[in-house]
């Protein structure tokens, strides 16, 4: 009993040994196709990093063109909140041309920036010119806590309305219909 294997539940069973044979002749010959020529990959129009960066421009546009007003007639106009959201929006569809949720989440986004933007220079260019202080050292001496505490300060309810209907229009803007 020595010489039998000890066999476990657990294993294989011992495979039988292995024959080789050489493989029959045939007649038919492997033929290779040739391969067919590689066609360019079609891209669809849509572009995202085109449009953020469409609508980056268009919120530092809006953002601008916002404070500009603001300086020039000394009133904060809230209707330039919905400027700047058709604004940023319109330039995310025509560069990036998406029909998915992504560009209208991307123009949103931009149109908030680009109207606390706009609210923040007028802001600062008004404090500079109150305080009679370059503007240049203004910037130098803003801080994310002089930041809030400006936009606090000059935060009224209106501006809720003002940046939902720029967001909508971000949103809504930004995306290809069809």
């Amino acid at each position: 009993m020595p010489d039998e294997p000890i066999i476990s539940h657990f294993s294989r069973p011992p495979a039988p040994p292995k024959t080789f044979a050489r493989p029959a002749a045939t007649s038919a010959r492997w033929t290779v196709a040739t391969p067919k020529p590689v066609k360019p990959v079609e891209v669809g129009p849509e572009n995202l990093p085109l449009g953020f960066m469409a609508g980056l421009a268009a919120a530092a546009l809006g953002a601008a063109m916002w404070a500009l007003i603001t300086i020039l007639t000394d009133v904060q106009i809230g209707w330039m909140a919905v400027g700047v959201g058709f604004l940023v929006g319109w330039a995310v569809r025509f560069a990036g041309k998406g029909r998915h949720r992504a560009f209208g989440f991307m123009g949103a986004v931009l149109a908030l920036g680009g109207c606390a933007a706009g609210n923040l220079l007028a802001i600062i260019v008004i404090a500079a010119r109150h305080f009679n202080v370059p503007l240049f050292d203004v910037f130098t001496h803003l801080t994310p806590d002089v930041v809030s505490t400006l936009m606090e300060a000059s935060f009224r309810p209106m501006h809720v309305l003002f940046y939902a209907i720029a967001i909508f229009e971000g949103y809504r803007f930004s995306i290809v219909q069809g």
